[in-house]
């Protein structure tokens, strides 16, 4: 690969994606971002195309795109003569997983809520904030909020 054309630094890269150095050799490393041109003292050059990448990939992330779902994005976007119904259906699967996930935290917050109201500040052996931890019968709705655990 020429030269023209990658002129940038890794530093440089990370900069325009906004993230770090590390974040650019994790996503060469799992695949995601293509490995960089070398320099002949070894420096990693990149050129637009990375930047354009890069800033897909931290995009998609920022959404919540699971590193395999970028993955099969990225690959559909290097085919732009393709039908998008595959990038829908990764977008639709991943919305209902954000809705499912936004149900259980109201749930979560509703419970916790719920929780801080019934603490009348006594002593921790009458709390009932400890108390509604310790038995999970005590929730309103014993599965609805799941758990923190649960949520990502």
């Amino acid at each position: 690969m020429s030269m023209i054309g990658q002129s940038i630094s890794i530093g440089e890269l990370a900069r325009r994606a906004d993230c770090k150095p590390e974040t650019v050799r994790y996503y060469e490393r799992i695949g995601l971002l293509r490995d960089a041109t070398r320099t002949g003292g070894g420096q990693r050059r990149y050129g637009d195309d990375a930047v354009r990448r890069l800033t897909f990939i931290r995009h998609a992330r920022d959404f919540g795109f699971s590193v395999e779902s970028v993955r099969e994005l990225l690959a559909m976007s290097d085919q732009p003569d393709m039908p998008c119904q595959e990038v829908d259906a990764i977008a639709t699967h991943h919305l209902k997983q954000v809705e499912s996930r936004l149900q259980r935290l109201s749930a979560l917050r509703e419970e916790l809520q719920r929780m801080v109201t019934q603490c009348a500040g006594g002593k921790v052996e009458s709390c009932r904030i400890i108390e509604v931890i310790s038995d999970h019968q005590l929730c309103i709705t014993e599965n609805s909020h799941g758990g923190a655990h649960d949520l990502g």
